[in-house]
């Protein structure tokens, strides 16, 4: 059985994520999606209310579990039994900031990371951009699943179409 991460702050998830683990799932017998704090950003919407909305996103898919990843991601692919790491690519600058992350990954666990290209329908979608559009009450429900947009307007007081 091979098992891949696909790890992610998913703050919030997208459809973007969705079909990149979605994707993943037809090249690994499991995937586990890796909901993580990450240091260098202040999270939008706490660690359970992402777990909740990924897990409620992935529910119909087998073969996908969420869970947390409570510090080194590195301990938690070796924890995991993982074979590989899967992250999403929309572009060159989203490889420049994965490759030395992948290197890492590789050097501490020896697995490594396999890079899967973004639907192009769904390549303009970041979570970062999910949040700033919310932010000026812009709509952001095709960007999402189900229930992320209600989670993300009620993290931003209402301001959210």
């Amino acid at each position: 059985m091979t098992i891949a991460v696909c790890p992610g702050s998913f703050d919030p998830l997208t459809l973007g994520h969705v079909d990149v683990v979605r994707r993943a799932r037809t090249l690994f017998d499991e995937v586990i999606v890796g909901v993580a704090r990450n240091s260098s950003k202040t999270a939008l919407l706490d660690v359970a209310t992402r777990v909740a909305l990924a897990r409620a996103a992935l529910a119909d898919d087998e073969g996908v579990r969420v869970e947390v990843v409570d510090g080194l991601l590195a301990d938690f692919v070796r924890d995991s039994g993982a074979d590989a790491l899967v992250k999403g690519l929309r572009g060159g600058a989203d490889f420049d900031a994965e490759l030395p992350m992948a290197l890492m990954n590789r050097h501490l666990t020896g697995v490594e990371t396999v890079f899967v290209v973004a639907d192009p329908g769904l390549a303009h979608i970041a979570s970062s951009l999910v949040k700033d559009v919310a932010r000026f009450g812009g709509p952001i429900d095709d960007l999402v699943p189900d229930g992320v947009a209600v989670a993300v307007r009620e993290a931003l007081g209402g301001s959210a179409r």
